[in-house]
């Protein structure tokens, strides 16, 4: 069975829209995990555009489960998490001007430098995991870094317009993963998933983890409102 990983990146977003203090990804965490979460995901960004280093730093402290760091292969990034340790260190991709993560590494270009980072990364007990587009030459190229696993980027499939394009994306999802469990690559997932295409890649099978987030804040802003405004109708009418 898949496990869930909860990226709580949209939460630390609203934060930083006005410079405060709420809501908290910490607080978010934790109501993740009650609701059944595996893991938690967040990704801290060169620019500190939504999570914070007080994040991480509190996070590693309070996360039951199993935390996931996201995180360009840069010499900064690789200091901050030997010395936080976060479970797994997923390298992703990153510009400065991209609202999110567009596509996956190219690994077969960055091959010496990502084999020294995921090297420096598991030296230091962590699992190391590259994101990548569902592509055969690349997830040959993960194998020769030495990542423990590969994070499928399924964009393109999210995304696909018709039944045919999609079908086309999840085929290539599908062989990506057989051809990382021949390799002996541990797989996960994500990107655009949400409420209603998650369940044809997930009856895929193979994929050990799914990272989602926007989807899940996206409905939590939606489903909680009414019980956020019932619960400030009650303050100011009963004061």
């Amino acid at each position: 069975m898949a496990r869930l990983g909860v990226n709580i990146d949209h939460v630390a977003t609203i934060r930083q829209a006005r410079g405060g203090e709420e809501p908290d990804p910490v607080a978010a965490a934790a109501i993740a995990e009650l609701g059944g979460a595996d893991g938690i995901t967040i990704h801290l960004r060169e620019d500190r555009r939504h999570i914070q280093d007080r994040d991480l730093k509190i996070l590693r402290q309070t996360v039951k489960t199993r935390l996931n760091l996201e995180m360009a292969a840069s010499d900064e990034m690789v200091t901050i998490a030997l010395a936080v340790k976060p479970d797994c260190c997923t390298l992703v991709p990153e510009k400065r001007q991209e609202l999110t993560t567009e596509g996956g590494l190219d690994v077969r270009i960055s091959l010496d430098r990502l084999t020294e980072v995921t090297e420096r990364l598991q030296e230091g007990g962590v699992i190391v995991s590259l994101f990548i587009d569902p592509d055969p030459d690349q997830v040959k190229a993960a194998s020769k870094v030495g990542a423990d696993y590969i994070e499928i980027h399924t964009g393109a499939f999210a995304g696909a317009k018709g039944w045919k394009r999609e079908e086309q994306e999840l085929r290539k999802i599908e062989n990506a993963i057989k051809l990382a469990q021949k390799l002996g690559l541990g797989v996960n997932a994500g990107h655009g998933l949400n409420y209603t295409n998650i369940r044809k890649v997930a009856a895929l099978g193979g994929i050990e983890e799914f990272n989602i987030g926007h989807s899940i804040i996206s409905r939590a802003v939606l489903a909680g409102l009414e019980k956020a405004v019932r619960d400030m109708v009650d303050l100011v009418k009963y004061a």
